[in-house]
């Protein structure tokens, strides 16, 4: 069931048997969540962190004005609040926007996990940093990249990210979001978003189809999206 987030880790580093079979044994209660359900609210006090096995989560912000911000997306193999194990609790709710499989991993189990296993416990606090790594480029289409390379951006990164747990190729990939989604992820409207989506495809970069993201130039939607892989941390070292 974890298999996709021990595949991660090992595209980072090495992982060795004793260290799966520590982890596997610290998961508990593996439980399904139907979309657009609040998964962990904001400001209440966790005992554990929550591991994605299947699905699309996503933390987000609500605004006076009834406006969602959604600050990152979490894909399968992705632990959604790792940072709740030091902070307690989180100042942002998750909620699902697929139908998930999701377990959990208590923090007393945390806290022997990493002092028994000390590399595991510097390829957990490399996951916390790659996820504020990620943070910071969102930051960056927000605040300064036209709709056009916020998009593009967005699904570059998505291919490069599913591609590591083995959901995507260079054609495409599966993505069960709405045009709703993606402007709650980009800042933009949905009618922003759906003339944009027109424009990517006319230009024959990508189609966004029937919960499918097709690839049609993965150099020109990389040129279109400003979009430099290095945030991710893709090679393979030893933390």
């Amino acid at each position: 069931m974890i298999e996709r987030h021990l595949t991660k880790l090992r595209a980072r580093d090495f992982v060795s048997p004793d260290h799966e079979n520590a982890i596997r044994e610290s998961i508990r209660d593996y439980r399904d969540i139907p979309a657009d359900r609040t998964v962990i609210r904001a400001n209440v006090r966790l005992d554990h962190c929550t591991l994605l096995v299947d699905g699309v989560l996503c933390r987000y912000k609500d605004v006076r004005s009834g406006e969602r911000q959604i600050t990152e997306l979490h894909l399968p193999g992705d632990f959604v609040d790792l940072h709740s194990f030091t902070l307690k609790r989180l100042d942002q709710p998750v909620m699902s926007l697929t139908p998930c499989r999701v377990a959990s991993i208590p923090h007393d189990k945390l806290r022997l996990l990493t002092e028994r296993h000390p590399h595991l416990a510097r390829l957990y606090w490399f996951a916390t940093n790659l996820d504020a790594a990620i943070h910071r480029e969102w930051e960056v289409s927000l605040g300064r990249r036209t709709a056009r390379a916020k998009l593009s951006a967005l699904f570059c990164e998505l291919l490069m990210r599913l591609q590591v747990v083995g959901l995507a190729d260079e054609s495409g990939y599966d993505l069960p979001l709405t045009q709703a989604d993606l402007g709650d992820c980009t800042g933009l409207t949905a009618v922003h978003v759906n003339r944009t989506l027109k424009e990517l495809r006319g230009d024959q970069l990508i189609t966004f189809q029937n919960n499918r993201v097709t690839i049609h130039d993965l150099a020109g939607l990389r040129r279109a999206g400003e979009f430099d892989a290095t945030y991710l941390y893709l090679e393979r070292q030893h933390c």
